[in-house]
């Protein structure tokens, strides 16, 4: 995701168009994060989604998410995460690689993000699909082609963000169904817990960026 961010294996199930109209099967809820998927037409991995209250604005969310260099920090299963080009404060495209158990062979991707606001309901909106280009495939690693991330983050009058993150993806080569199955759910709920922990870091404190206005809040 992922981010996506650098998005971790949990990323290896990224958003798909159309996931409005998607039945979404709740699966599990642990520490206030909510996991659901749904069958994705065509493919043999099942979407993911899930949701959550964060304690932050969405200034410090975003700034998280756009901190490529502490990924490994909180991303669950990343390996290395690294800034590739900065377009502008809102768009960035970044290189990430995943760590899987052996013998399973490590995936990486390169993808672009980019952060968009609505300007009425303050609805902040992060995509990250993949993209080709910017870095050589590497011998021993499978390349991530086909995905794409989507986290929409909704201020709510308590002050607290709901974040929901939807994902989808073709992770390539063979991957058992049991390391499927425990990414998707460990992953979310593992990988939510440390973002809560990470956005309250000092260094995320007092950032306000001049693209997302923080004052307002959507109706729930």
């Amino acid at each position: 995701m992922w981010k996506l961010l650098c998005v971790s294996l949990l990323t290896l199930f990224t958003q798909v168009e159309g996931f409005g109209q998607t039945a979404w099967k709740f699966i599990t809820e642990k520490d206030g994060v909510k996991v659901y998927t749904s069958e994705v037409p065509g493919s043999k991995v099942k979407a993911v989604k899930v949701e959550a209250l964060i304690d932050a604005t969405e200034s410090q969310l975003i700034a998280v998410l756009l901190d490529i260099n502490t990924s490994t920090e909180w991303e669950y299963h990343v390996k290395s995460a690294t800034l590739v080009k900065q377009v502008s404060p809102s768009e960035l495209y970044y290189y990430c690689e995943v760590n899987l158990p052996w013998p399973v062979a490590n995936r990486d991707f390169v993808a672009h993000i980019s952060v968009t606001q609505d300007p009425n309901s303050k609805v902040v909106y992060m995509d990250g699909p993949t993209v080709p280009g910017f870095v050589p495939e590497k011998k021993g690693m499978i390349r991530i082609k086909n995905s794409t991330g989507k986290w929409v983050i909704t201020p709510q009058e308590s002050g607290q963000l709901k974040v929901e993150y939807s994902l989808h993806v073709d992770p390539g080569g063979n991957i058992p169904s049991w390391l499927v199955n425990m990414f998707a759910a460990e992953g979310p709920v593992q990988q939510f817990k440390k973002l809560r922990m990470q956005v309250q870091k000092p260094q995320y404190k007092n950032i306000n960026f001049t693209f997302i206005d923080n004052k307002s809040y959507a109706s729930n």
